[in-house]
C-alpha cells in the first residue's frame, strides 16, 4: 500500500500563503466597507486599498522571511513573528487610511481590523504548523550512485537529508552501481524498494544501468513514484549548482544556452542600474563628508581603499571602498577577510555592519566595470588558486561582476577558498537561471541584509 501524497516545500508555502491572503483580504474588505465613510467607497478605492494592502503584506513577508518553513515549525517563533509582522502590516494600512480617508476611530470594524488581524494570522499559522506535524512531509528515497559519485557520497547524503532548507527527502536506501553485475533479487532489497517514494539518481552514464535495476526503476515510475537526477534535486532544493557531483559533465550540467537577446531582461537591467546608480550615488555623496570627518579621528589613514579585481572576460579593473582595515592590512600577503577579522578597525567594523564601506563601488558601476547584480569580483591571486581547484571557475566571468548577487544573499561571507567554491555553486545557478524574477529576489534579499545588518 502506497503512502499518502506528500506535499513538498513549495506546495506547503503556497497553502500557507493562501491562508494568509484569505485573512488579509477579509480584513481589508471589513476595513473598506465598514470603517471608512461610505461616500469615499468606490471601485477605484477598493482596488487601491486591496492593492496596497496585499503588496505591503507580501513585501514585508518576503523581506522578513515570513515563509521560512523551518521557522514556521517552531511554535514560539510562529506566535511572536506572526504578531510582529501582521501588526506592522495593519499599522501601515491604518496610516494610509487615516491620512487619505475619513475614518471613524471608534467603529468596531476598525478596531477589529487593528486588533484581530494579527491574532487571526497568528492562530492560522499555529494551526498550520500543528497540522504538518501530523501529515507526512518527507519522502523515503533510494539514492542510486556510481563510482564517480561515491567519492563524495557522505556529502551528497548530507545535502539530501538537510534539515534547514530541505525537509522533503530522507534517504532510506543507498545503492552503488559498478561495472560488475551484482544480484538485485535479494528479498530485503526488493522490500526496501517497495517502501521507497522517490529515486535520486547520480550516474555518469545511464547506459551502464543494469537491466534488473532499470526494470525496477520503470516499474516505480509506472506506480507514480518520483524519479529525479541529483542535479535536479540539488538545483531545485538549494537553488545552486552541484559542482562537486560530476566534474567531467559540467557543460551538460550547466547547459549553456545559445546567446539570445532578451530585450525585456536588457531593459530591466538598464533601469535597475540607472535607478540604483542615481539613488546609491546620492547616498554616497551625502555620506562621504561624514565618513571623511570621522575617518580623521577614528580611522587615521586614507579614506578610500582601492584594489584590482577580475571582471568580465577576465579583465582586471580597480574597485573602490571606504577603508575599513588598518593601513598595512596585507603586509604579510593577500588574505581573505573573515568574521571578527583582527585587521578591521573599530570604525571600519561600523562601516561594514551597515555596508557603508561598499558605497564607493558605485564609481566602478558608473565606469562600466561593474553592475549592481552579478557574481562578486575576486582578486586575481585567489582566482588563480580557484582555477586550479575548479577549472571552470572562470565561467562566472561571463557577466560583469556585481555589488550584490545570488551568492551574496544566499551564502555567508566567504572566509576561505572552500567558501568561494560553495559560493560558485550559487553564481553558476544565477548564470544558468538569470531572469527578472531572480534579480528582483536578489534586490529584496539585499535590502533585508542591509536593514538587519546580516553577515560580516
Amino acid at each position: 500500500m502506497s503512502r499518502p501524497s506528500i506535499l513538498n516545500s513549495i506546495e506547503r508555502k503556497f497553502i500557507l500563503l493562501v491562508g494568509d491572503m484569505l485573512i488579509v483580504l477579509t480584513s481589508l474588505n471589513l476595513l473598506i466597507n465598514h470603517a471608512i465613510d461610505k461616500q469615499f467607497v468606490s471601485l477605484d478605492l477598493k482596488v487601491s486599498v486591496f492593492g496596497f494592502g496585499v503588496f505591503t503584506y507580501v513585501a514585508l513577508s518576503y523581506i522578513l522571511d515570513f515563509y521560512n518553513l523551518e521557522k514556521v515549525a517552531k511554535r514560539r517563533y510562529v506566535l511572536s513573528q506572526s504578531v510582529y509582522i501582521s501588526s506592522l502590516y495593519v499599522f501601515l494600512v491604518f496610516i494610509l487610511t487615516v491620512f487619505t480617508f475619513d475614518v471613524s476611530f471608534w467603529r468596531i470594524p476598525l478596531l477589529s481590523f487593528l486588533l484581530l488581524t494579527p491574532i487571526e494570522i497568528g492562530l492560522w499559522r499555529l494551526f498550520f504548523s500543528n497540522i504538518f506535524k501530523i501529515i507526512p512531509t518527507t519522502k523515503n528515497v533510494l539514492y542510486l550512485y556510481d563510482e564517480k559519485a561515491e567519492e563524495n557520497l557522505k556529502e551528497h547524503l548530507d545535502y539530501i537529508n538537510g534539515d534547514e532548507i530541505n525537509t522533503y527527502y530522507k534517504v532510506k536506501l543507498t545503492f552503488g552501481i559498478n561495472n560488475s553485475q551484482p544480484s538485485f533479487q535479494k528479498k530485503t532489497f526488493l522490500e526496501a524498494i517497495e517502501k521507497v517514494d522517490a529515486w535520486i539518481l547520480n550516474l555518469r552514464n545511464y547506459d551502464n544501468l543494469p537491466q534488473s535495476i532499470e526494470d525496477m526503476l520503470l516499474d516505480s515510475i509506472l506506480k507514480g513514484k518520483e524519479v529525479i537526477s541529483y542535479t535536479s534535486f540539488y538545483e531545485n532544493t538549494y537553488e545552486a549548482m552541484p559542482i562537486k557531483s560530476h566534474h567531467h559533465s559540467f557543460y551538460e550540467l550547466l547547459r549553456l544556452r545559445n546567446k539570445k537577446i532578451r530585450y525585456l531582461q536588457v531593459v530591466f537591467s538598464f533601469l535597475v542600474n540607472f535607478t540604483l546608480s542615481f539613488l546609491v550615488g546620492m547616498v554616497f555623496f551625502l555620506v562621504c563628508p561624514f565618513v571623511w570627518l570621522l575617518n580623521l579621528f577614528f580611522n587615521q589613514g586614507p579614506l578610500f581603499y582601492t584594489q584590482s579585481r577580475v571582471g568580465q572576460f577576465g579583465k582586471e579593473f580597480k574597485i573602490y571602498k571606504f577603508r575599513s582595515m588598518v593601513v598595512d592590512a596585507e603586509k604579510t600577503g593577500a588574505k581573505m577577510a573573515r568574521k571578527n577579522d583582527a585587521r578591521i578597525t573599530p570604525f571600519g567594523k561600523i562601516l561594514r555592519t551597515f555596508r557603508i564601506d561598499e558605497l564607493p563601488q558605485i564609481i566602478s558601476v558608473i565606469q562600466g566595470n561593474m553592475t549592481f547584480i552579478g557574481p562578486r569580483p575576486e582578486r586575481k591571486v585567489f582566482v588563480d588558486q580557484l582555477n586550479k581547484k575548479m577549472p571552470f571557475y572562470g565561467i562566472r566571468h561571463l557577466f560583469k561582476p556585481g555589488i550584490t548577487g545570488w551568492a551574496q544573499v544566499k551564502y555567508k561571507y566567504g572566509e576561505n577558498l572552500e567558501d568561494s567554491i560553495r559560493k560558485l555553486e550559487y553564481d553558476l545557478y544565477y548564470i544558468k537561471n538569470r531572469s527578472i524574477t531572480l534579480d528582483l529576489r536578489i534586490i529584496f534579499k539585499t535590502i533585508t541584509t542591509v536593514l538587519f545588518s546580516r553577515g560580516v
